[in-house]
């Protein structure tokens, strides 16, 4: 009789471990909020998180490439507005000196048409002879330059031809430098008909005090048809 109750209660015993084993599994089951993670879901979550901060670090790197170009093109922009006001400047100036060539060179052109031809100037009075190099010599001791010699013999011979006795017969002018009348000439010397540096002192005065120089009296008789 007690063996079977011995073979009973260990039966018995066996069972509640059972049970209470059973039970605890669905206790714990049951209890546990946080279930084991599924590894493909955690594989999936950390590819979606790197490829956020992928995602975040391409915008980030385009922003940064956006703004470097902006502040390039800027620092370009600047570069090539500097170079072309430089240029522009420099065109400015250009222009200026060419206008002020060009100004000068039509000043100079109508110089060259309001004074006369009266030929090459003289290296020195050697260059004439007879009453010309008393011209020559007087036009130096007065003093005036030998660029004005040209000047004063295509004056005088026009007039006279440098001849000291010339006489116009219709007006009264008289010598080289044809004086009206000739007895002028008288204040200087008194021989102002026969001798020729006479004649050639009072012809230069008078030219010296009506129109400065002999080119002045050239271009005057030019413009006029006498001095």
């Amino acid at each position: 009789m007690v063996p079977f109750l011995t073979k009973l209660a260990c039966r018995a015993f066996a069972i509640l471990l059972l049970a209470a084993g059973v039970a605890t599994g669905i206790h714990i089951g049951v209890s546990d909020d946080s279930p084991s993670a599924d590894p493909r879901q955690l594989a999936q979550e950390d590819i979606r998180e790197t490829d956020q901060q992928q995602t975040a670090a391409r915008d980030w790197h385009r922003e940064y490439v956006k703004l470097a170009a902006d502040e390039d093109a800027e620092e370009k922009a600047e570069s090539i507005a500097q170079v072309a006001g430089d240029q522009a400047k420099a065109l400015d100036d250009t222009y200026e000196e060419i206008k002020a060539e060009e100004e000068a060179e039509e000043e100079k052109e109508k110089e060259d048409e309001d004074t006369p031809d009266v030929g090459p100037i003289p290296s020195d009075c050697d260059e004439y002879s007879g009453n010309r190099a008393v011209g020559c010599a007087r036009l130096l001791d007065d003093g005036f330059g030998l660029d004005q010699m040209p000047c004063l013999d295509k004056l005088w011979t026009k007039e006279s031809g440098w001849n000291h006795k010339a006489s116009n017969p219709s007006s009264g002018a008289y010598g080289i430098p044809q004086a009206l009348p000739g007895s002028k000439m008288g204040d200087v010397a008194s021989d102002w008909e026969t001798n020729p540096s006479t004649q050639v002192i009072w012809g230069l005065g008078y030219i010296k005090d009506r129109y400065g120089d002999p080119c002045g009296a050239w271009e005057y008789s030019q413009n006029n048809g006498y001095y």
